[in-house]
């Protein structure tokens, strides 16, 4: 028999190992982050003698009493390899939270972090870990997203972390709610990594696939000193355990049988007999300044009688992290809403994912025709591509207006995106356009962009992190764009010096909810606080006396809550008007009351060297995919198998290699 020749056994090699490669380079190219963007990118383990998923564990204990929330979290990291590493892990933080401390424990020793300006503190953690002590660095991403480093955990090490924060909890329609965000959802964004900087990387993050097991355990305990008898708590997130010490005090604390009860918010929702509001003056007295806190509770909202026709621009995110539970429920959400609208409304939807479309030119008339085109267009999506937020702000806000008709603008989305900060600037570019309501669709969504998009467009933000839920919050939505609780508002003192009052103003009050303004205080403690404005016709005032206010210790929290809303109103600020004079303005307020911000951030150095220099791994720990998100969301193959499409290609290889070898023998003969 001829021996087939060259040019054909190269041929067949080709054919055959070609999709093997394929598949070898797609695996491999899972295993990193792609080059040209800061992508998430699937995890893939790895069994080198390095420790893969260095943190074990997360607790979290919260105490809130009254008003205010103290939260502590201890995150516990091991190292099992043999190898020194480095570990980066990438969580959320509450977008209200005042992260005041932070320390590390290791063996006996437990060093307690400093407060630095960031990039000295970058610089204090690299020449620590340079010369092989153990260090910690906590530095803020965005205001509800936070990345711990820590460096040099020997084989062997269990390293415990501990940071805290305290946040204010205001009431709506008389129900509390206290949340601890679970993960960070992976961030679409079209950077560069070429063009990037280091305080840019971490969204350049592994991700755990869809029902892959999230290796860290995680508990969370809440203590509810309430001062009110309780008359209900639950969690519409977790399975609980809630006893009742007291008729004022709950502890709720997660059932151990939740499974990956760290893959999206847990949230406690807690209303107080006969639907108590915690209202008034809270005082504080420290050694250089004191503070205060007020609460107003707002009249009752009133109906009109008759409300004025109104123009709805739904923009809704179709993107690739929308697949799944995200677009059934926005469309659930539309389902809910779309009826309720009036025939003498206008409307229209746009939706954005890698680009945007509208359903139509202009805005259309709400008849159940126009409204059912609506919904058909959306059944037909199921999720696909990036989340190009704002080239679709950029459409929605050109979008003509009918003339003499408010505009109601409604943004619908996950907020997987890194691009808040341009997006709150385009919204308070376009405040003439209409009102912005945000809705976060999901179980973890970017609440900091969710609620800076509302607050930017002087609307108000949603979450639905439930399916059963969107009924409930689309008539919160309805009742809310009714009519305002007050107008015209105004806060005056008398007889009390008070001074650097935030907010410096107050916008009409939509929710029915209390009015909350902090500020510093000096002299005696007299005189009264007012709050006026108008419900309908009717003028309102409400009054707290300085004098009956309780008076806390100096150290209650009530300065780093207030140096906490100053610092959101100076970040709103350089958002649309960057300049130096702010940035030290931030820089100042997180050095004199030791918070974590842009600017400043928490590193802790243990000064026993306890590394020769050599190697040192850098492990970034993988992510869970919040709960109700696809594997959609982050591009790339998952790493775990071959997908249908390459046992496809490795068979057509296989099969032509196999026919023309035939062919070759038949000829042959």
């Amino acid at each position: 028999m001829k021996r087939p020749s060259l040019l054909f056994r190269r041929l067949v090699a080709v054919l055959i190992f070609l999709p093997l490669a394929a598949f070898a380079q797609r695996d491999d190219e899972s295993a990193s982050p792609p080059a040209t963007t800061l992508s998430p990118y699937f995890w893939v383990p790895k069994s080198d003698g390095i420790e893969t998923l260095p943190l074990k564990s997360t607790s979290v204990d919260a105490t809130i009493a009254g008003v205010i929330a103290d939260v502590r979290v201890t995150q516990v990291y091991t190292n099992t390899g043999n190898t020194p590493i480095e570990a980066i892990y990438v969580f959320p933080g509450s977008t209200r939270a005042a992260v005041h401390g932070l320390s590390f424990t290791l063996g006996e020793r437990r060093i307690e972090a400093k407060i630095q300006e960031r990039n000295k503190a970058r610089q204090i953690y690299e020449t620590a870990k340079s010369a092989g002590k153990t260090t910690t660095l906590l530095e803020q991403q965005r205001p509800n997203v936070f990345q711990m480093n820590v460096a040099n955990i020997l084989p062997g090490d269990e390293v415990r972390v501990e940071l805290r924060y305290t946040e204010l909890l205001v009431p709506a329609d008389g129900v509390y709610e206290f949340v601890y965000p679970g993960v960070v959802g992976p961030r679409y964004t079209g950077q560069p990594a070429a063009n990037a900087t280091a305080s840019d990387d971490w969204a350049r993050t592994p991700i755990i696939p869809k029902n892959g097991e999230d290796p860290a355990a995680f508990s969370l305990k809440v203590a509810c000193v309430t001062g009110v008898p309780i008359l209900d708590a639950a969690s519409p997130t977790h399975r609980t355990e809630i006893v009742y010490d007291a008729p004022d005090l709950a502890r709720v604390s997660i059932d151990p049988a939740e499974i990956s009860a760290a893959n999206r918010d847990f949230i406690l929702r807690y209303r107080l007999s006969g639907d108590a509001i915690h209202t008034g003056l809270l005082l504080s007295e420290g050694k250089d300044e004191n503070f205060f806190l007020a609460m107003i509770q707002p009249p009752a909202r009133v109906a009109p009688a008759d409300l004025p026709p109104r123009d709805y621009l739904f923009v809704v995110d179709v993107s690739g992290s929308m697949r799944g539970f995200p677009l059934q429920t926005t469309r659930k959400l539309l389902e809910n809403l779309f009826p309720t609208l009036r025939p003498q409304d206008r409307f229209n939807v746009l939706l954005f994912s890698g680009d945007s479309r509208t359903l139509s030119a202009t805005s259309l008339p709400a008849t159940p025709e126009n409204l059912q085109n609506a919904l058909r267009l959306l059944s037909g999506l199921d999720g696909a591509g990036g989340t190009e937020l704002l080239p679709a702000l950029k459409v929605a806000f050109a979008q003509p207006r009918t003339p003499n008709l408010s505009r109601i603008i409604a943004i619908i989305t996950d907020g997987y995106v890194t691009v808040e900060t341009e997006a709150f600037e385009l919204v308070r570019a376009n405040l003439d356009q209409g009102n912005v309501f945000a809705f976060g669709i999901g179980s973890s969504v970017n609440r900091h962009l969710i609620e800076g998009l509302a607050r930017a467009g002087q609307g108000e933000p949603f979450m639905v992190t439930d399916m059963n839920e969107t009924e409930a919050v689309g008539a919160r939505f309805r009742d809310y764009i009714a009519s305002p609780v007050l107008a015209g508002t105004k806060v005056s003192f008398d007889g009390f010096d008070a001074y650097d009052v935030s907010p410096r103003s107050i916008p009409d009050v939509f929710a029915q909810r209390p009015v909350v303004f902090f500020g510093k205080w000096r002299g005696p403690k007299t005189g009264k606080i007012t709050l006026t404005g108008f419900t309908g016709t009717q003028p309102f005032t409400a009054s707290l006396d300085v004098a009956t206010a309780d008076t806390l210790p100096g150290d209650s929290g009530l300065s780093r809550l207030w140096a906490r809303h100053r610092i959101r109103e100076l970040s709103d600020d350089i958002a649309v008007r960057p300049n130096d004079e702010r940035i030290a303005q931030v820089t100042t307020l997180g050095l004199t009351y030791s918070l974590l911000t842009r600017y400043t951030s928490f590193v802790a150095v243990d000064e026993v060297v306890r590394r020769d220099p050599g190697l040192l791994a850098t492990v970034k720990q993988p992510l869970p995919l919040p709960k109700g998100v696809e594997n959609s969301a982050v591009g790339g193959d998952i790493p775990t198998s071959p997908e249908p499409a390459t046992f496809a290609l490795l068979g057509v290889g296989a099969l032509v290699a196999g026919v023309l070898v035939w062919r070759r023998k038949r000829n042959a003969r």
